[in-house]
């Protein structure tokens, strides 16, 4: 199993701040953890909101935590809304049923960590974090 390193996670954060920036997107928020959920690195840019971070790291350690992108916990939230409720009190980091929350996977597929990005819409947001984690030359989960 391969890690992130933090050179990587800031260049997940520069290029998803950039993609932001060509998309005309409000301030945003990313953070990259580690396949522990432990943060690499957290960035909020001028302007984003003071809850920006923490739901940035709920969307990429749910995310991990339940081995699916944030968006796939949306999803689930919508058929199993009971269940994704009571993430919240177990999950000590949070856990976010909205886009925005990638995980990262090394060549073998196993995960080596997450990227959550906030600020604007779900769906750009999750733009944001694919072209960040691209641009480090690593692999969204499939």
């Amino acid at each position: 199993m391969s890690r992130i390193t933090l050179a990587q996670a800031n260049t997940i954060i520069d290029a998803s701040f950039k993609k932001g920036r060509e998309l005309g997107l409000k301030p945003l928020a990313v953070v990259v953890v580690d396949a522990g959920g432990h943060d690499i690195s957290v960035q909020r840019q001028d302007g984003a909101s003071i809850l920006r971070p923490q739901i940035a790291r709920a969307k990429a350690s749910g995310a991990l935590g339940l081995g699916m992108s944030s968006r796939k916990i949306s999803d689930i939230a919508a058929e199993r809304p009971t269940f994704v409720a009571t993430l919240g009190a177990i999950a000590p980091l949070g856990a976010l049923p909205a886009a925005g929350g990638l995980i990262i996977v090394d060549a073998d597929g196993s995960p080596i960590g997450a990227v959550g990005v906030t600020g604007d819409t779900s769906d750009n947001d999750e733009l944001c974090a694919a072209a960040g984690i691209a641009a480090a030359g690593l692999t969204v989960q499939a």
